[in-house]
This record gives structure tokens, sequence and C-alpha cells, in this order.
């Protein structure tokens, strides 16, 4: 299987089954995020423990597969992450997503997230990608709303 079939299976996946896919109430921060190009529009609920460890993200809204895939894998990967290593894990998102970061080879911590390594090939793909995570630091940094724009 190559890697855009994987891709293609995997956020289909992602899009007919979201996990997380939920309100968290109460919650310890939360953002609103909107991609005024596509109409993707989402909200992120994220627990923190006293520590500063996240014990639970989710997200509801709407938006395109890509979107919707990229909120559920978010969400799965950093439940029980510090706050310090979600900022770190969103960074590193970003930079493949951008094609700064090769995950064949450099050291990451992507894990399945790197699925989304070619979407650098479909720039107006990219902000449909990025919005849960920008949301997610949004969250994180008290920034009630955030824009792709």
């Amino acid at each position: 299987m190559d890697n855009d079939e994987l891709y293609q299976q995997v956020i289909l996946d992602h899009n007919r089954h979201p996990r997380n896919f939920r309100e968290i109430s109460p919650c310890s921060c939360q953002a609103e995020g909107y991609n005024p190009l596509c109409g993707d529009h989402l909200n992120v609920y994220v627990r923190l423990s006293q520590e500063g460890i996240v014990e639970e993200v989710a997200f509801q809204g709407d938006g395109c597969a890509i979107s919707k895939a990229s909120a559920s894998m978010m969400t799965a990967a950093m439940q029980g992450k510090t706050v310090e290593e979600a900022r770190a894990l969103c960074a590193e998102f970003h930079s493949l997503i951008t094609k700064e970061l090769d995950p064949g080879k450099e050291t990451h911590h992507l894990g399945k997230l790197t699925v989304f390594s070619g979407i650098w090939k479909y720039p107006s793909r990219v902000k449909c990608a990025i919005l849960p995570w920008h949301t997610l630091k949004g969250a994180l940094d008290n920034k009630p709303t955030v824009s792709t724009e």
C-alpha cells in the first residue's frame, strides 16, 4: 500500500468515525476555530489535571474530511501530554504539513500523524489540516477564537 492510499484510508476512517467528537463539560479551556476559505468551523475542548497534564481533548463542529480527520487524530495524540509537550507536538505537526520536517529523515514525535506528510502538495488543504491544531493551541493560550486567516 502506498502512502497516498494509506492517507486516503486513514482520512476516510477518521472522517466517518471521528474519535472524541463531543463536548467536554466542564473543561479547563476551549477555543473556537474557523477557516473562512472553506467554511470549516470547530470547537476544541481540553481538560487539564492540576499538574498540567492533558487528561482529555475533544472537538465538535463542521468541516471537510481533512479537518475532521486531523482533529480526530489530534485528540487521540494529545492524551497524557503535558501542556508543553502538546504545544511542541502542535509545532511539529505544523512543520510536517508545511514540508519543513521530513519524517523519514528527521527525529519527531508524530507517530501515525505522519500520514499527513504529503498534504503540502495540496496548499488549499494545509489550512484544513492545521485548523484543529491552531484551535487547540488557542485553547491552551487562552485565546477563545482562532482563524486560519
